[in-house]
């Protein structure tokens, strides 16, 4: 992962973290907050937690429409400290503002009853729209709540605290499900061990927790409201109002359930299912699904079997990554994935594009969306080895594959992998995510296998995407100089970095590709940004992971065998972002896959050992 993927990890996790620290807010600490339109408060904290809860359970429960809440929050991310000032005006009944700053980013929502806009202050611009929303996924206060807070999320438990009209009802709720605590004598409470709450003589609340503090203020006075279209000196960018707004709504949406995620992402039921020309197994806690047929019959067997999950990835990728991107940026989000599509359509293979129009068509998606969504890991941009012959215990190719990627987006409730058997094509498996047809990890019934590594050159997207060279090879490749010769024939986009293997011949070869020139990095070579060349041995990386990993392969040379390739893999060659990792056994067939889940990098969580012959009985 790139230095320009950190920062977008970095951001999402900020949004993640600030959204944490809010809803904590929301479901144990406002109500306590003074009108700081009030003088310095000389008297006591409230003397009950019911009695702080009287003057604004209204605002809570809707019944009250006009108030203000400001603060800052503090929230550290890899060591360093990252400060949120907000604001939120509530100015009516379908009518707030909602404005959030940070050294790097900036964003105002603003809403009226017949407009909607979104302000970017960093980037000058600002996104506008009239008229009518989408039925559900809209930005209306009154019900949103509801909307935002789904089943999938462990916040469905406690989201109806926040419309209880009874103080003392309310007050003996949170007592008993959220182990709130409160002491008037101090002012001082809790809510388990993890999150503190104080007042200050101001009104003022301070919350803290293990990464966070804020500091926030609620007054019922928002002031007056701002003209929906007044932004001097920004430039106005008008976008159908619904499509702004269901954005934003699914965006935060999809934040919640990643942040907060219930037992239905977390432990999802593991039940199998077939459809025609297709099926679902559960292997060790791993989806795996078996698609056959022609690409027609793929797309759409594909998305009966992974409605939900697929769903999810596009909720993932489209709103919840494309909303924190489009504020990260100040470009609108769909609007680059739309042009990187034109470019790179003409070289998709025919064969792909049905697929994904099935697949589109089964989810009851528009078209045109899911092959621009299909092509989003070439809008930005992870470690890999293959070890064989005298570096191994039992001479045998062992290729690893490390997919540093944003954890934070979510995409582990989607992982899956695919055993796909196209008609007139190579079957393979693919360690991928349902509602994506494209390839960055996969092996073939040939024995070869493939892994990638994201570098820069974002916007070179005049050639084939790599995925769909990564697919193609899969499903057209018999030999390691078929996929040399794929890669060097082909117009290429971004720069990226692969490893490729061959299990019949023991062979593997390191790859540097970029739109106008290709490397082929031999095993033992020798490289200058590799360092000394290891024998029997391809390992790509960088800096500090490099580092390790060449270390770690130099230690072990010669006893090399799945468990200790394993270990290669692990942290910190793995970073936090580690999404997937795979181990191929191509001469076996066989490979291993360790997905992240909500809590872990991939590089902690099991492996599942899955055999592609046995996957694939027909072909035995």
């Amino acid at each position: 992962m790139n230095h320009r993927s950190f920062r977008i990890n970095t951001c999402m996790r900020l949004t993640n973290r600030v959204s944490l620290v809010l809803v904590s807010l929301i479901v144990m600490g406002t109500w306590f907050i003074e009108d700081a339109s009030a003088k310095e408060r000389t008297s006591p904290a409230p003397a009950t937690l019911a009695e702080g809860l009287k003057q604004f359970v209204p605002m809570l429960s809707g019944q009250q429409t006009e108030y203000e809440l400001k603060g800052v929050v503090n929230v550290t991310i890899d060591d360093k400290l990252q400060q949120v000032e907000l604001r939120l005006a509530r100015h009516g009944a379908e009518s707030f503002d909602l404005e959030l700053g940070h050294a790097d980013y900036a964003v105002t929502i603003r809403r009226r009853d017949t407009a909607t806009a979104l302000a970017l202050p960093k980037h000058g611009v600002v996104y506008f729209g009239k008229g009518h929303v989408d039925d559900h996924d809209h930005l209306n206060p009154a019900g949103i709540i509801d909307r935002s807070v789904t089943s999938r999320t462990s916040l469905s438990t406690y989201s109806s605290l926040a419309f209880q009209p009874d103080a003392e009802v309310l007050s003996a709720l949170v007592t008993t499900l959220l182990g709130v605590t409160y002491d008037a004598n101090s002012g001082k409470g809790a809510a388990g061990s993890d999150v503190h709450f104080q007042f200050d003589p101001t009104g003022a609340l301070t919350v803290s927790g293990k990464d966070f503090e804020a500091k926030l203020q609620l007054s019922s006075d928002p002031g007056p409201a701002a003209a929906i279209e007044d932004w001097q000196g920004m430039e106005l960018i008008e976008l159908p109002r619904e499509e702004l707004e269901l954005q934003l709504a699914r965006g935060l949406r999809r934040l919640l359930e990643i942040q907060f995620p219930s037992r239905l992402l977390t432990q999802p039921l593991q039940k199998p299912r077939q459809v025609e020309h297709g099926e679902l197994r559960w292997i060790e806690g791993h989806r795996v699904a078996i698609l056959r047929g022609t690409p027609q019959q793929i797309g759409d067997a594909h998305g009966k079997l992974l409605h939900d999950e697929a769903m999810a990835c596009v909720d993932s990728v489209l709103y919840a990554f494309g909303t924190v991107e489009t504020v990260r940026r100040g470009r609108w989000f769909r609007h680059e994935l739309e042009a990187a599509y034109a470019r790179l359509s003409p070289h998709i293979p025919e064969r792909h594009k049905i697929e994904t129009r099935a697949l589109a068509s089964s989810l009851e998606l528009d078209e045109d969306l899911m092959e621009s969504l299909n092509v989003f890991p070439e809008l930005f941009h992870c470690s890999g080895f293959a070890v064989f012959g005298s570096a191994t215990v039992d001479g045998k190719m062992y290729h690893g594959r490390v997919l540093d990627y944003m954890t934070a987006i979510g995409l582990q409730d989607a992982a899956t992998t695919f055993i796909v058997e196209a008609e007139g094509q190579i079957p393979f498996a693919n360690v991928g995510y349902a509602g994506f047809v494209g390839s960055v990890s996969g092996m073939n019934a040939k024995a070869i296998s493939l892994g990638e590594m994201g570098g820069r050159g974002e916007g070179n997207w005049d050639g084939v995407p790599m995925a769909t060279l990564m697919r193609r090879a899969l499903e057209e490749c018999e030999t390691l100089d078929q996929v040399k010769s794929l890669w060097t024939n082909s117009p290429r986009t971004c720069e990226y970095y692969y490893v490729f293997a061959d299990g019949k011949t023991n062979q593997a070869v390191g790859v540097a590709a970029l739109p106008e020139s290709i490397e082929f990095i031999m095993p033992g070579q020798s490289h200058e940004r590799l360092g000394e060349g290891i024998p029997d041995t391809v390992v790509l990386s960088a800096g500090s992971r490099l580092e390790t990993l060449r270390a770690r392969v130099s230690e072990k040379h010669g006893s090399f065998d799945e468990t200790t390739a394993k270990w290669l893999m692990s942290r910190p060659v793995a970073m936090e972002s580690n999404l997937h990792n795979v181990l191929f056994v191509p001469a076996d067939q066989v490979l291993f896959v360790a997905n992240a889940d909500h809590k872990r990098p991939a590089a902690e969580c099991p492996y599942v050992r899955l055999d592609l012959k046995q996957l694939l009985p027909q072909r035995q």
